[in-house]
């Protein structure tokens, strides 16, 4: 079969489409033939070695997380999943831009009638991250919840979410995105100087939860509109949520665990609110 390979970091430059062997499912896997697949920033970010640090590439190395296509095999002891179904999903091993990928079953879901194959192939890592932040927050309809790149790729899920569950949103985003944000029930505030009394105008002063798919000073500004330690969650900026809430409670640990995605390691990592992959605003 083929698949994108890289052989050292750098730009899109060393990508490579090469012949490589076709995996084989073993228990609880399955061998998905591949329709669409996505990447996301941190993905690039690894591919140029920006993330060696805390994910190194082994050489060669494949590329994509997120992925659709339709089930062809399946190894031993599969569970919900069976030959010929239509699913979407992630793989830890940067092997989605592949024509076959091999894929544990729990990382896999059914893909929904109606949802074309591009959308589906880039679903799974930013629905996921975004479930986990607005899961990790709790919000409810008496909760005002600022979410930070509001029309990114995390963001635009999450604040759909937070208004699922009866909260008021505010979010973060550049004005050409104002009216998009206005059609989803979110009132839009712009981001840059002058954004904590933009939003405590925007929300009569009182903020409940914050949501940062952003990084670079969103958790500081959280703190500064009051936002107690425990209800700010963050994808980006970890180093200043362990300052800001350094002994998350017990049950606080225990929520970010079920579904906190710190991709590209796993979904259901996590310790504290404050943990999770990409960037978008």
């Amino acid at each position: 079969m083929k698949a994108v390979r890289f052989h050292e970091y750098g730009g899109i430059d060393v990508l490579r489409v090469e012949e490589v062997e076709r995996p084989v499912p073993g228990p609880g896997q399955v061998l998905v033939e591949v329709r669409a697949a996505g990447i996301q920033p941190g993905e690039v970010m690894i591919r140029e070695g920006a993330r060696h640090d805390r994910w190194p590439a082994t050489f060669p190395s494949g590329q994509g997380s997120d992925l659709a296509g339709v089930v062809v095999e399946a190894g031993p002891q599969v569970r919900g999943v069976a030959v010929g179904d239509e699913v979407l999903g992630f793989t830890h091993d940067r092997a989605s831009h592949a024509e076959y990928v091999v894929v544990d079953d729990v990382q896999l879901t059914p893909r929904p009638e109606g949802l074309s194959w591009d959308v589906a192939g880039s679903l799974y890592v930013a629905g996921t991250t975004a479930y986990a932040t607005v899961f990790a927050v709790d919000p409810g309809p008496a909760d005002t919840v600022v979410v930070s790149g509001a029309a990114g790729g995390v963001g635009s899920l999450a604040v759909q979410l937070a208004r699922r569950r009866g909260a008021t949103v505010i979010g973060l985003a550049s004005e050409a995105n104002h009216a998009w944000l206005k059609d989803r029930g979110v009132v839009p505030v712009e981001y840059g100087e002058g954004v904590a009394e933009r939003i405590r105008q925007a929300s009569g002063g009182s903020v409940d939860a914050f949501i940062d798919t952003f990084g670079e000073g969103y958790v500081d500004l959280a703190v500064e509109l009051g936002v107690r330690p425990e209800r700010i969650n963050t994808i980006r900026d970890w180093q200043t949520a362990a300052k800001v809430a350094p002994g998350p409670t017990a049950k606080a640990r225990r929520r970010a665990r079920s579904w906190s995605a710190s991709w590209p390691g796993s979904p259901r990592a996590g310790s504290s609110r404050c943990r999770s992959p990409t960037s978008t605003r």
